[in-house]
């Protein structure tokens, strides 16, 4: 493996955030992929709250609610990060919600691609 520094990009935000009439986390994963980043995964959380929350989401099994924290998160080198971050900071302040975005260095243990 290259001695290339690599990142993590973690943006956090709602279940129900949209861009471009889609749902921000669907266009985040189908951007990266189309701009061939090496992997991203979308985390749902339970219960959480932003900034600019007037109340706490949470997920309960009696209650039906479509608003839920997620968590976007993409590790890759860090030039490519910080491209495709450029490429994502002008429509994430377009959007009427808030969210977080956060970068952190990080180290790779092991990178093996499974047989296809």
């Amino acid at each position: 493996m290259k001695n290339d520094p690599y990142n993590v990009l973690k943006i956090y935000a709602s279940t129900t955030d949209k861009l471009e009439s889609k749902l921000l986390y669907e266009y985040i994963v189908h951007s990266a992929r189309e701009r061939g980043l090496s992997g991203i995964t979308v985390y749902r959380g339970i219960m959480g709250y932003g900034s600019s929350s007037k109340q706490i989401s949470s997920s309960r099994f009696w209650e039906l609610t479509d608003k839920l924290p997620v968590v976007i998160e993409v590790v890759d080198r860090t030039s490519i990060l910080e491209e495709f971050y450029q490429f994502l900071e002008p429509e994430l302040q377009k959007m009427p919600k808030g969210c977080l975005v956060t970068t952190e260095p990080v180290r790779i243990r092991l990178l093996k691609p499974g047989k296809t």
